[in-house]
């Protein structure tokens, strides 16, 4: 059964804490293993708009032999254990819908090497992504997925997130060199090493990045990090239209110009953040840049960048050199998702992505434009358009049937939409609950069936985060 804001809790399959396991687990974990209601009721949620859903119990674990007990303990008492990074995913990702354990990473959070020489570094899940920054700083080295949320690096991995620099350092899935995860065995494996390229067997490493906790827990993550760049410059466009802003991102990326982030916000977008973060940018469809390099390299690309935007129309082409100018716009284009709860308090947001080749982005968000003009709601647009990756956010009243109905709707439209010129159903924010009715519609049947064979094969008792992904059985579906 899948579930959905319509479809009540009480109806969901669930397999609660027993006794006896309420009184295996404590007695491994003592305080640590808690089903305290106050703590219960902050892991009940995430940022989706879903109603919230209680955990039995939280288990916060020290190192990688508590995820094993807690792992081989699930599996004696047939009890779901759902990892949880910090509650940021937007797709119900982290809802245990069929009751459970969760999992919380908040104390395995050490960075546990970093090689300078080799470009890596290994994490436990719970490192924040601010965190790892902050501690190789001295290193000259940096890890570029930014999010725009203060998520963990367990949970980026779980969801192959990905962000505003991923147009040149590509995601998580192109920056996790190797894993350590305990299986439903409890046995603990290593995906890879830290070598940069690998044909020896099947890549068990990406197969879990992306698995969003449902086939066995993640307890390590080694990491590709980058040289901190010489120069980095910022700049700000504006445009008459959304097609003419989208259209000049593709012309840039045609061009061959190693530009590092351009993100798109639709004039909507912009008054919300003018509003939240009292910046004063021109209230139209604007494309933000940064360039990475050499001072003599950004000069160059900048110039490009400036003849192609003025081609569709881009005016008030402003530079943000110095690093305090730089910091003020990022943080208004990371603060986006508050600003646009600032539009209606008390309200949820419906989050929603895809992607899709570069040469339908315009067409794309243009129709997606036109499909959100009838909503009485506040919403608007923005993206990571360097890689054919936006995103809506609509605000809804989670108590108001019709507008969920509504945003449900343009939803399925959208990511429809998308399919059809060749894209996904979401470019970063994963499936979670939100999105699994539309694997069938990306990937065709068979696919999704092998999907579920491959679940079936690493997850045989169903206890890792289920109801996730795809469903157990063909006929829940």
């Amino acid at each position: 059964m899948a579930y959905s804001p319509a479809t009540p809790v009480s109806d969901m399959p669930r397999r609660h804490l027993s006794e006896a396991a309420l009184a295996a687990f404590t007695a491994r974990f003592g305080e640590r293993f808690t089903a305290t209601h106050a703590v219960r009721d902050h892991h009940a949620r995430d940022e989706s708009a879903y109603p919230p859903v209680q955990p039995d119990a939280v288990l916060f674990p020290k190192d990688t032999d508590d995820v094993v007990a807690a792992v081989q303990l699930c599996t004696e008492h047939n009890v779901p254990l759902i990892p949880f990074g910090i509650g940021s995913s937007i797709e119900g990702h982290v809802l245990p819908i069929e009751g459970g354990v969760t999992i919380d990473f908040r104390d395995m959070n050490q960075v546990l090497a970093i090689q300078p020489e080799d470009f890596t570094v290994t994490v436990q899940p719970g490192v924040i992504r601010t965190q790892l920054n902050d501690e190789i700083r001295h290193t000259g080295l940096f890890f570029p997925i930014d999010p725009g949320a203060h998520a963990s690096i367990g949970g980026m991995t779980a969801t192959r997130a990905s962000g505003t620099n991923a147009v040149r350092y590509g995601t998580m899935r192109d920056n996790v060199l190797s894993l350590k995860v305990v299986t439903a065995t409890g046995e603990v494996i290593r995906t890879s090493s830290r070598a940069r390229k690998s044909s020896a067997g099947y890549d068990l490493t990406h197969l879990y990045v992306g698995s969003e906790g449902t086939l066995g827990v993640i307890v390590e993550i080694t990491l590709r990090v980058y040289p901190l760049p010489e120069a980095v410059t910022a700049a700000v466009c504006s445009f008459p239209t959304l097609r003419h802003a989208v259209q000049a991102v593709t012309e840039i990326m045609q061009s061959g110009v190693p530009i590092a982030r351009v993100e798109f916000m639709d004039e909507r977008a912009v008054r919300a953040v003018n509003a939240y973060s009292k910046t004063n940018l021109a209230e139209q469809p604007l494309l933000l840049f940064e360039f990475h390099g050499s001072p003599a390299g950004i000069a160059e690309q900048a110039v490009i960048v400036q003849e192609l935007t003025a081609g569709q129309g881009g005016t008030a082409f402003q530079w943000a050199e110095k690093p305090e100018e730089r910091t003020v716009l990022w943080t208004a284009r990371h603060n986006y998702y508050f600003a646009c709860l600032q539009q209606r308090p008390g309200g949820r947001a419906i989050t929603t992505d895809v992607c899709v080749p570069i040469s339908r982005l315009a067409d794309c968000v243009t129709d997606t434009a036109a499909d959100l003009q009838s909503l009485a709601f506040p919403w608007s647009i923005v993206g990571h358009v360097g890689d054919g990756n936006f995103h809506v956010v609509m605000m809804i009243d989670a108590d108001n049937e019709q507008e969920w109905r509504q945003a449900e709707d343009i939803n399925r439209r959208l990511v429809l939409r998308a399919i059809q010129m060749d894209g996904t159903c979401t470019g970063e924010h994963g499936v979670g609950i939100h999105k699994m009715g539309f694997l069938k519609a990306e990937h065709g049947e068979v696919a999704l069936q092998l999907m579920r064979n491959i679940k079936h094969a690493y997850d045989p008792n169903n206890i890792f985060n289920p109801g996730k992904i795809v469903s157990w059985s063909a006929t829940a579906s």
